[in-house]
């Protein structure tokens, strides 16, 4: 697999990647007035929270540009606090840097020591630049940095957006499906035998793998093997001994890079991802007494047993994968994007998942960390472009 770094503001930089050439994106950008970067260029130190997302949503716009048709964004943002005498408050504020952390007022509209709100305005103003806004998911921390603060909880969640280009888009749903939870509902779910995930499936209505589509399960049905993803993701945060701080932790790239690209790879010709083909086995269900008769009582209107006794848990394999075109080309790697590279955890994770990635970071410094980072992985890394 590759990692290209290309050094530079992505602001530039990303108008020499082609249109629609990129599967997926998944970033994590300098939170607002939180940390100096030492870059005249960065993004991150704007007076007011509207300039700041004012700069994300011209970046992002430019990442619209160079994704595909069925693509999608996967941003990652933490909040920050309106400043008062001790400076910005929020994610890490025991990092901050002297420069982040003097006194200075509030912008205008937030009184002291206000929660901003900063991941749901940028969120919004992508919405309103055209993006669909199709998911909030909460990070949340179980390790969180500890903050010394007496009248307010202390920050343990981050947001992860998932915004897409096109009503209809490329998801894996099996990819990221969690192990299910058997309780009162457990006996529901989708009808076994072979489906499609992916651009171009058609699996049974409401299932996995749809376009943008819930993967509840209705009717009568069994479960598919996993749960459907909830938008809740319990991740650790990891120590990074690079001079990067706010690392996005790969475990939390991983999920979205592979719930946003095709594991086998996608047409060398179109670009259109493969789809997986799965093969499904049932869950068997057997009955209470209580709920025999119950079940007796309703006739033809009987669903699955609920509550009853799980005999064995329904199964799914992967069967193959399919093409989403008719090209005949050969198939390549999806590529993966991080328009703020940092430490280059994207690239990292993408590599060993067996995607190509392209990062662009505006500090050299930081460029040439990342690269020490994956070269040490990843022995096929491809270039740093200066």
């Amino acid at each position: 697999m590759a990692v290209r770094i290309i050094t530079g503001d992505c602001r530039e930089t990303l108008r020499t990647l082609p249109a629609e050439s990129v599967n997926c994106c998944v970033s994590s950008p300098p939170y607002w007035g939180l940390r100096d970067y030492g870059h005249g260029d960065q993004i991150g130190l704007e007076q007011t929270p509207d300039e700041y997302v004012a700069q994300l949503v011209a970046v992002f716009r430019e990442v619209r540009r160079v994704l595909r048709d069925d693509g999608t964004l996967w941003l990652n943002l933490g909040d920050s606090y309106a400043a008062h005498g001790a400076g910005h408050g929020g994610k890490e504020a025991a990092y901050l840097d002297r420069s982040a952390r003097k006194a200075r007022k509030a912008p205008p509209g937030l009184k002291p020591k206000d929660l901003v709100g900063i991941p749901w305005r940028v969120a919004f103003a992508l919405q309103a630049d055209g993006w669909w806004l199709r998911s909030d998911i909460i990070w949340a921390k179980p390790n969180p940095m500890p903050e010394s603060v007496t009248d307010r909880p202390t920050k343990a969640h981050e947001y992860v957006f998932l915004l897409t280009k096109s009503a209809r888009y490329w998801y894996d749903a099996d990819a990221v499906r969690e192990p299910h939870t058997f309780g009162s509902n457990s006996a529901k779910g989708d009808a076994a035998g072979r489906t499609k995930h992916g651009r171009g499936a058609a699996p049974p209505r409401g299932g996995a793998g749809t376009l943008g589509a819930s993967s509840g399960m209705k009717g009568n049905c069994y479960p598919s093997a996993g749960r459907n993803a909830r938008t809740v993701w319990t991740i650790a945060t990891q120590p990074y001994p690079g001079a990067h701080f706010a690392v996005m932790p790969p475990a939390l790239a991983e999920r979205c890079i592979k719930a946003g690209t095709s594991e086998r790879g996608r047409c060398a010709e179109c670009g259109e991802p493969w789809n997986r083909e799965t093969e499904r086995t049932p869950m068997v269900v057997r009955p209470g007494p209580d709920r025999i008769a119950k079940m007796a009582d309703q006739g033809s209107r009987t669903r699955t047993a609920i509550g009853g006794t799980v005999e064995s848990p329904a199964t799914s394999r992967t069967v193959g994968w399919s093409p989403s075109c008719d090209c005949g080309a050969d198939v390549v790697p999806c590529v993966v994007l991080d328009p703020f590279g940092g430490a280059g955890t994207t690239g990292l994770v993408a590599d060993k998942l067996g995607r190509n990635a392209i990062l662009c970071e505006l500090n050299p410094e930081f460029s040439e960390q990342a690269e020490g980072r994956i070269v040490g992985d990843c022995p096929l890394f491809a270039e740093v472009t200066p």
